[in-house]
This record gives C-alpha cells, structure tokens and sequence, in this order.
C-alpha cells in the first residue's frame, strides 16, 4: 500500500469515484509532513473539516431537527493522529545494530 492510499485508509477519503482531494493533494499534506502518514492524515482531516464548517452546523425545520457532528469528529480524529505521531520515537533504538559501532566512532 503506498503512503497516499494508507492516508486515504485512515481518513475515510477512500471512494475511488469521488475522492475529496486529488492524488497530488495528498502528495502535497505528504510533503508538508515530512513524509509522516499520521501528520498528512491530521492535516487533511483538517482541511476536510474546514470545507464541512462552511455549512451550518445545525438546522430546525418544524419538528425536524439535524445536528452536523462531522467535523468535532474529524478534528477528534486529527488530534488523535497528532498524539500518535509526537509519541512515536524518531528511532527504535532496541533494535540498533550497535555491531558496527566502531564504523561510528
């Protein structure tokens, strides 16, 4: 799976035939991010929100009555995507190939 279609997994962005942002745009929330697919998620979620936040976010029509929680939703979930990536270790120092340290120092 590439980083584009592992974004697109964990944003919900996964509708071949309507896709939200383009192939190019993820590419783009990618680079932005260093490359972290938990960075580009956030980010995209985020501008995602952002085009729901135009809308109104309730609407009453007589006894009808509709609450949009879509985007507390999506920025629940970038939050959580961000939390995920500031505790996720540059390196996994565990498994340092320390064998070759004399090549090091």
């Amino acid at each position: 799976m590439t980083d584009i279609e592992t974004v697109r997994l964990l944003t919900g962005d996964k509708d071949i035939l309507a896709y939200v942002f383009t192939n190019a745009e993820v590419q783009v929330f990618l680079t932005l991010n260093g490359d972290s697919i938990n960075l580009a998620s956030a980010t995209l979620l985020e501008a995602w929100a952002a085009q729901y936040s135009a809308n109104a976010d309730n609407e009453k029509i007589g006894d009808y009555s509709y609450t949009q929680t879509i985007v507390n939703k999506m920025l629940a979930l970038a939050t959580r995507l961000r939390e995920t990536d500031a505790l996720t270790p540059a390196m996994d120092w565990a498994s340092f190939n320390f064998t070759d340290i004399e090549e090091v120092v």
